[in-house]
């Protein structure tokens, strides 16, 4: 099958969508797909272009036998507002040549990756132009979590912004997103209940696994070896409510034996070193290397994820299915009835969104009951392999794929090959319809 991939973010990066979109797309060429990928260069969650890339240039390279077109990027120093929409609107307009050319090559199936939706008209189009499955996937609300966060404001722009996503979304043959509640809101966004897909994030349970030793980036960060880390890695942006965890590092400077990490990069960092960089119980660092990762997430003796109370089932936080791999208990703020709470609450600790009293109170808590921590670990660990491991939900993402698009390539091959396909292309309803004997049972 012939797979075009058309979204801003791309490995190297790290973290995030490109992670979990450079995942995908290199095992669907390992299982014979034949994927090309239209991105930018890497930029996320440093917010500038990664070294031996430009900012300016198309670039062509094959990373783990995927084909990659890289399209010129401008990357704001403070992603805020109307900058951060001139910034996708930059690699919209960039790749739209790209993208077009695509058409050529005639794919099978065109999924467009969200954020951004602004590149989502030119994928659909490509999609249309040679007949393929237009497949959207939805890492996050963006349009939704602007507004509701204050990046955007302004009533008629919100009209306007939800009332084109959800003409575009209502035109995709499939819409998949990473969350149930966040299917339920594309329900609510008019998305016909059957072209959705439960495709969720994943955990290399391999990559991340629990050492059985303290981590060796103590010494690095100066970390003593009795001392109870509290890390946070990721993006340090605005809709994660870090401020939250630094009131909670101010209010226990006092216990010399917990330090927290901050890990990461993002336009909220420089506020959050201002309120507790200079305390004696935390430590900021950038982004570790790929090859570290797994001693970054065994750092942790307490994995801690804030999020603010307005982002609440607007996004699914990737950075979870690493934490409960590495077998670390984790501390997540989420209201009862979200899925972030559903998810956490069973093998976790989870709290008010915004209530530092209440997190500096779950960290003393664990950071005293050591028996406590290694059950709430094991039990995190034993979902991330049962249910969250690379090859479940990458096998059901597959599994899916082939159920919706099956007939269509394997008429197109038909037709390319032979002249005649079995079943004639017009009668093709984009592939949705699936024959009795190729069925398969979807989340």
């Amino acid at each position: 099958m012939k797979i075009l991939v058309y979204g801003i973010n791309y490995a190297p990066e790290l973290t995030g969508i490109g992670k979990y979109t450079a995942e995908m797309a290199a095992t669907l060429q390992a299982h014979g797909h034949d994927v090309r990928v239209v991105c930018a260069p890497p930029y996320y969650p440093q917010w500038r272009i990664g070294k031996g890339y430009s900012a300016l240039r198309y670039n062509r390279e094959c990373r783990d036998g995927v084909a990659l077109w890289r399209t010129p990027l401008w990357v704001p120093n403070s992603p805020r507002g109307v900058r951060r929409i001139f910034h996708l609107a930059s690699f919209a307009a960039s790749s739209l040549p790209i993208v077009l050319a695509q058409a050529f090559w005639r794919p099978d199936v065109v999924m467009c990756i969200a954020p951004s939706m602004l590149n989502a008209p030119t994928g659909w189009l490509v999609a249309r132009l040679c007949r393929a499955h237009a497949w959207v996937h939805i890492q996050d609300y963006e349009v939704d979590a602007a507004f509701q966060l204050g990046v955007l404001n302004g009533s008629l722009l919100k009209r306007t912004a939800l009332w084109v996503e959800r003409t575009l979304l209502r035109r995709f043959d499939t819409v998949s997103t990473i969350s149930k509640k966040m299917l339920e809101r594309a329900q609510d966004k008019g998305v016909d209940p059957a072209r959705l897909v439960h495709f969720p994030n994943w955990a290399d349970v391999t990559a991340i696994r629990p050492l059985g030793r303290r981590s060796a980036l103590c010494e690095t960060l100066r970390i003593g070896a009795d001392a109870i880390v509290v890390l946070y890695s990721g993006n340090m942006g605005v809709k994660q409510g870090l401020e939250v965890l630094a009131a909670a590092a101010v209010e226990l400077v006092n216990r010399d034996d917990i330090v927290f990490v901050f890990c990461g990069n993002g336009p909220v960092r420089e506020a959050i070193h201002a309120v507790c960089g200079e305390l004696k119980n935390c430590r900021f660092s950038d982004l570790r290397p790929a090859e570290e990762l797994n001693e970054l997430m065994n750092l942790a003796d307490i994995h801690v994820l804030p999020q603010r109370n307005d982002a609440a089932d607007l996004v699914m936080p990737s950075k979870l299915t690493g934490m409960f791999a590495s077998e670390r208990p984790v501390i997540a703020m989420a209201q009862p009835g979200t899925e972030l709470y559903e998810v956490v609450a069973p093998r976790g600790w989870v709290i008010p969104p915004g209530d530092a009293h209440a997190l500096a109170q779950a960290i003393e808590h664990l950071a005293d009951d050591a028996a406590l921590r290694a059950e709430l670990g094991r039990m995190g660990r034993a979902f991330a392999q049962a249910v969250l491991s690379r090859d479940a939900v990458l096998g059901e993402f597959a599994n899916a794929l082939h159920a919706r698009v099956p007939y269509k390539a394997k008429a197109r091959r038909e037709l390319e090959n032979y002249g005649t396909p079995a079943v004639p292309v017009e009668m093709i309803d984009d592939g949705v319809a699936v024959a009795e004997t190729d069925a398969v049972t979807t989340r």
